[in-house]
């Protein structure tokens, strides 16, 4: 670990707070205490560097996990962040605009996510090249599948359940989706993308 790893947690947990307010706004949840997000996210998100770093040293792939599930849940909330504010802005929260927010929203997240990975999870050096690139977004698209395949399934299909609301619902679905599309990733990425 070395101060860039703690400077780079710290601006991603910094974006995951903001987006985590947007999510927030969408969803209703009034939270008195909101501004401690901007100390608290930033703060968990260095802690997990450095708790990766000391269990790394005898793990050492524990450090690469710890960093893609924290690049991970930065998409995640970018993906969500996105979906939100797209539905807080066209006031729709299924159908077909649904499953064109999400769309929309995963591929933000993907563009964010292939930054992130190669600079700083997987370290690839050198310039990125078109190969690289073609099977990010090879791999991306199955997730992409996955994701929006689970999501539409849940939101549309299952719809909303247990007397949650049709926004919560969304976020239930674009969750889930997420962690199933977080798994597949992480090997199509480390074992196919950036592969030493």
């Amino acid at each position: 670990m070395n101060k860039k790893d703690i400077v780079i947690s710290a601006i991603i947990g910094e974006i995951c707070s903001w987006l985590i307010l947007v999510i927030m706004k969408n969803l209703g949840v009034q939270f008195t205490y909101w501004w401690l997000l901007f100390f608290v996210i930033p703060a968990l998100s260095v802690f997990g560097i450095i708790v990766a770093t000391v269990i790394g040293k005898k793990l050492p792939m524990i450090y690469q996990v710890a960093k893609f599930v924290l690049v991970g849940g930065f998409n995640t909330l970018m993906d969500m962040g996105i979906l939100n504010l797209l539905i807080l802005a066209f006031t729709a929260s299924s159908g077909i605009y649904y499953t064109v927010f999400k769309s929309f929203s995963f591929v933000v997240a993907v563009i964010n996510s292939y930054f992130w990975n190669r600079i700083w999870t997987f370290k690839r050096e050198g310039n990125a090249n078109v190969k690289e690139f073609g099977q990010f977004i090879a791999v991306s698209l199955v997730g992409f599948m996955i994701n929006v395949s689970v999501a539409s399934v849940v939101v549309n299909l299952i719809g909303p359940k247990f007397g949650i609301t049709a926004g919560m619902w969304a976020n239930v679905g674009a969750f889930l989706a997420a962690l199933i599309g977080m798994t597949w990733n992480f090997v199509g990425y480390k074992f196919i993308v950036f592969k030493k």
